[in-house]
């Protein structure tokens, strides 16, 4: 299990989702990411506007993309194997 911020994946906020796999953590990241659209959360939108932004080029989307699946594969397993259940919202 590895552990990665919203912030890490160009997000708002210090949640922390735990995963095996990048995979599972863009899953996580996506629903958090229709949680803070429906409260309307300001950071949020702000980054989600960025990364709608950033979508309109699909080779840069593909690099960030890259870029961001690299980032968690290189984070360190944690020892006592994580939590697989997501941190509440800060």
């Amino acid at each position: 299990m590895k552990t990665i911020t919203c912030k890490q994946l160009g997000g708002a906020c210090d949640k922390k989702f735990h995963a095996a796999s990048f995979d599972e953590i863009a899953a996580m990241s996506k629903q958090h990411g229709t949680e803070m659209f429906q409260k309307k959360d300001a950071a949020h939108l702000k980054a989600m506007n960025e990364m709608q932004e950033l979508m309109k080029k699909p080779e840069a989307m593909k690099k960030w993309f890259e870029n961001k699946k690299k980032e968690f594969e290189a984070l360190p397993e944690e020892k006592n194997g994580g939590n697989a259940t997501n941190q509440q919202h800060t």
